[in-house]
């Protein structure tokens, strides 16, 4: 099946510091890409999959799980941990969850969680509905596009298929249980507004994870898609320099 524009995975060899991106749920690495890119393009060496169901036309994802999802960033973790000294692992949206899943279930091989409106729950009356609701409607409409900025556009799903959304609530209670596990230095950045995933989702992260480094940002200008609206700048450089802080104190720690 051919591929969405802008839905091909990125992978760049650089550096000895390693980091994969994970992209959100319908979405695709369009909009993870320039974060990618500019990661790339300082020396680091980046992983940003496509999961699999994606990219292609939403009966793909139907058929899929969350176990697929996660198993996709659980392999590209580990070939990065074999080319690289550090690992970090970044996520939009559902790309979130799996990246504190990676976090939660991997510990000491990686090195610092960067999380950008991470999607912990669905509303409740959809999480209620779903286990009925997926055998008698296959879709609902799409959620992709949830962008400030003018001109921007999402490449995505214009349909979600309710047996993927039903996994993907599987795996969102998942994670919530886990979070506790995740001790890692965490910077999470989340949009005031945001037409998908709810702000306090962020604050149930903050409020679980047992990591004693964490860093909030909120995000004035854009919504749910930050990485292609209007702080996207702001997110690759605040990322970046939380990476090279963490690496810098790991090899002073080293070097005493």
């Amino acid at each position: 099946m051919p591929l969405l524009p802008g839905a091909e995975p990125l992978r760049h060899d650089g550096g000895e510091v390693g980091v994969l991106l994970c992209h959100g749920f319908t979405g695709c690495p369009q909009s993870m890409r320039p974060w990618a890119e500019y990661l790339a393009e300082k020396g680091l060496t980046v992983s940003l999959p496509l999961l699999p169901g994606h990219g292609t036309r939403w009966e793909d994802l139907a058929v899929t799980g969350w176990q697929d999802w996660y198993a996709a960033v659980d392999l590209e973790l580990r070939a990065l941990r074999d080319r690289c000294e550090q690992v970090f692992v970044c996520g939009l949206s559902m790309g979130g969850a799996l990246a504190l899943r990676l976090a939660a279930r991997h510990r000491d091989a990686v090195d610092g969680v960067v999380a950008v409106n991470p999607a912990m729950t669905l509303p409740r009356l959809q999480g209620m509905v779903l286990p009925v609701l997926r055998h008698l409607v296959p879709t609902a409409p799409g959620v992709a596009g949830d962008i400030a900025k003018e001109g921007v556009p999402e490449v995505g799903y214009d349909r979600v298929p309710l047996h993927a959304a039903h996994s993907l609530w599987r795996l969102l209670r998942v994670v919530r249980g886990e979070l506790p596990r995740v001790t890692q230095p965490l910077l999470l950045l989340h949009s005031r507004v945001d037409n998908v995933v709810s702000p306090s989702d962020s604050a149930l992260v903050l409020s679980r994870v047992s990591s004693r480094d964490v860093t909030e940002t909120v995000l004035e200008r854009s919504l749910h898609v930050a990485t292609l609206d209007h702080d996207a700048e702001r997110i690759f450089a605040d990322s970046y320099g939380f990476i090279t802080r963490l690496t810098a104190r790991k090899t002073a720690r080293d070097g005493a």
